[in-house]
């Protein structure tokens, strides 16, 4: 009798801890598979020109993630990446790209949509004598030959690096009072480049959307070396297993589906007359000759 009664307490003492362990480790593992937070780092521009407020809302009604936007410069977001802060990247650096997928931090890297960069400044005392130019780099020569007010982003975004590469090709170290750096983003940094009647380069959505509260114009266009592509890409998880990979993936076949595709193409067209990005869902940097 007593060996009975010994053993049942046994027994319900187990059953007690076994099922306090389980309450223990119920929720960490509901909140590994069911997260749904998601933290995308991307280029400023992308926020700068609205196109976040057409995308966000019907990705998170469709696929009930909470997005959480970290916008940035290319270059900051790509080392967000690299340190595994993030879950997934909308950026604008090509090279920039393609050593940090290389480097194992990234993968399912893919084009979503294009526009163009151009050089913007004063509608009235064109100084660098730029204005109509087709080739960019001749442009930037004529800026720094006229020391002309140059206003940088100075951020190490995508837009920045195009600029450091075309000062590069025109053999032009740029410093002195003509050439200022702001740090800040795109929009930031046009109202700078307005204010102080300078030059800057800029993608043409954010300067489309930013244009009623400029005098700037723009100056130079058309360069091929201005084109201006946006890739997204996932944080590796099998590198990051904080990663929320299943999130990313779903961001990723959102802007890329045919729904996610018609909103980027349509961003722009009622209020300005024309779109500020060009949809590429199913093409490839190849396509464009790179």
């Amino acid at each position: 009798m007593i060996r009975r009664i010994f053993i049942a307490c046994c027994l319900a003492i187990l059953s007690a801890e076994t099922s306090h362990l389980l309450v223990q480790l119920k929720p960490a593992t509901a909140q590994s598979s069911t997260n749904q937070n998601l933290i995308v780092a991307m280029t400023t521009s992308i926020e700068d020109s609205g196109l976040l407020d057409d995308l966000v809302p019907v990705f998170e009604k469709k696929t009930g993630y909470r997005l959480k936007k970290v916008a940035v410069g290319t270059g900051q977001a790509l080392a967000l990446a690299e340190k595994g802060e993030v879950d997934a990247l909308f950026v604008n650096s090509p090279k920039a790209e393609r050593k940090v997928l290389q480097g194992g931090a990234v993968n399912n890297r893919r084009l979503v949509m294009h526009n163009d960069f151009v050089v913007v400044g004063p509608s009235t005392v064109d100084k660098a004598k730029i204005q109509g130019k087709k080739n960019a780099v001749e442009a930037f020569s004529s800026i720094a030959k006229n020391q002309a007010l140059f206003i940088s982003r100075g951020d190490d975004s995508g837009t920045n690096k195009l600029e450091k590469d075309l000062w590069k090709q025109a053999n032009v170290t740029p410093s002195g009072a003509w050439y200022r750096q702001t740090g800040a983003g795109m929009a930031k940094t046009l109202q700078v480049a307005n204010q102080k009647l300078g030059y800057t380069l800029v993608d043409r959505a954010t300067y489309i959307f930013q244009k009623k509260n400029l005098s700037l114009q723009v100056l130079v266009e058309g360069d091929k070396k201005l084109l201006n592509l946006y890739h997204v890409m996932e944080v590796n998880s099998q590198k990051f297993p904080r990663v929320n990979s299943a999130g990313a993936k779903a961001f990723i076949n959102f802007v890329l589906s045919p729904e996610g595709q018609k909103l980027i193409a349509a961003h722009g067209r009622k209020e300005f007359g024309q779109p500020l990005f060009f949809a590429d869902g199913g093409k490839t940097e190849k396509d464009y000759g790179f």
